[in-house]
């Protein structure tokens, strides 16, 4: 059965820059599973009644917009999320009561991945957060590019956005928002970790620094503005699925079997070796896209990488945090 291979476009303006390669080949970790996996039933979460328990010490918000019945249409985020929530229980022993889905799976309005529903959404992950908290935002679906809200607010003058279903007559979701909404609050204690498999997703947190592959340090991201960018004393992490001038790439096996490219690398990479660190995952992450792009064997996988993603992977994935942390000593853990 032929594959094929398609993008998450951005959505306008022009075609991005031919992507820069890592200068140095990482080690390569253990080999990813030969076969997909197969994706979990999806359980969409209505609306969190109110409730006298204590809060529940693990959340997620995790969003996967299909488009439906668009030009913009993208086959791959509800197993995308699938990946994402099997990833959350059953590796970081989240409790599925404590996740809130949003999905085009289900007819009810409350778990549409709407512009409100999202902000509502990212609201409810931050809201009382304390110490001891692990927090999670995940976002599968179209990423754009564009002109900065504030002057200054940008090295590159490009505010970094996420495209929720009906983005059109709603509009984006800017990097700002979300910095204020999510990374703003965050308590001393509290620990943040935002993947977003998206078109120029690279910056999409805002964060302050910025992971450099090739050189082993973090680079500064905070903006000339001198707009506060950072957390009331917690900890933010972002993985995104390419660095803010590119796009992200879905790939297929069959019709009914796609993911992003970034979700099916991190995810398989994190079930199948056991205690890795931040710099062990983001090399490795690397490594897999490297070789199918250089037609390598350096890893027992690439073929079956290669019938996945095509000849070539148009990413790069990239590291930020809110504070700088030694990669190779931190263990990854949600």
């Amino acid at each position: 059965m032929g594959c094929w291979f398609s993008k998450r476009t951005e959505l306008k303006p022009p075609e991005i820059n031919k992507i820069p390669t890592v200068s140095k080949r990482p080690q390569p970790l253990q080999p990813l599973p030969q076969q997909p996996l197969q994706p979990l039933p999806l359980i969409a979460n209505t609306e969190h009644s109110p409730s006298k328990a204590p809060r529940p010490k693990k959340r997620a918000l995790l969003c996967g917009v299909s488009y439906r019945n668009s030009k913009y249409e993208l086959k791959g985020t509800i197993n995308d999320v699938n990946y994402m929530r099997d990833l959350l229980i059953n590796h970081f022993r989240f409790s599925d009561d404590n996740l809130r889905i949003l999905t085009e799976e289900k007819d009810d309005p409350k778990v549409i991945p709407t512009k409100n529903n999202i902000e509502k959404g990212l609201q409810w992950l931050v809201e009382g957060c304390s110490d001891g908290d692990s927090l999670v935002f995940y976002f599968a679906g179209h990423g754009a590019s564009v002109d900065e809200a504030l002057t200054g607010d940008e090295k590159d003058g490009k505010d970094e956005t996420i495209c929720p279903l009906g983005f059109l007559k709603e509009g984006k979701i800017l990097d700002n928002y979300i910095n204020s909404t999510i990374v703003g609050p965050l308590k001393k204690g509290v620990t943040l970790h935002a993947i977003v498999d998206a078109c120029h997703s690279g910056t999409i947190l805002d964060l302050s620094n910025v992971y450099n592959l090739e050189t082993k340090d973090w680079e500064d991201n905070n903006p000339k503005s001198g707009v506060r960018k950072g957390t009331d004393g917690g900890l933010a992490i972002s993985i995104s699925a390419c660095e803010d001038h590119q796009k992200a790439a879905d790939r297929t096996f069959e019709e009914n079997n796609m993911n992003g490219a970034m979700t099916y690398i991190l995810t398989n990479l994190v079930k199948e070796r056991q205690r890795l660190s931040y710099g062990d995952l983001y090399e490795s992450m690397h490594a897999a896209i490297e070789d199918v792009n250089k037609g390598g064997r350096c890893l027992p996988t690439t073929n079956i990488l290669r019938k996945m993603f095509g000849t070539r992977i148009s990413q790069k994935p990239q590291l930020s945090s809110s504070e700088i942390f030694d990669v190779s000593k931190r263990p990854f853990q949600l």
